[in-house]
């Protein structure tokens, strides 16, 4: 099953991580510089739960945000 919310269809997405260095300029510094930039995944909150869906219980993966807003309806 794959990692996507079956509501609303939010999966992972990608993005970058930027590690600085040097001393800010607030702080009395030249400022501060990106030494290097690493990609990663940015993940959403998925759980795996039993819901009702048309009369039958499936385990299906939702994200909290569409289990608070009640679309899923728990079994």
């Amino acid at each position: 099953m794959r990692k996507i919310c079956y509501y609303c269809g939010k999966k992972a997405i990608a993005g970058k991580v930027m590690t600085r260095k040097g001393q800010f300029k607030a702080k009395g510094g030249t400022g501060s510089k990106v030494s290097r930039r690493n990609n990663r995944l940015i993940l959403p909150n998925l759980q795996r739960i039993k819901a009702n869906i048309n009369g039958r219980i499936l385990r299906i993966i939702a994200c909290t945000k569409c289990i608070k807003a009640g679309k899923v309806k728990k079994a």
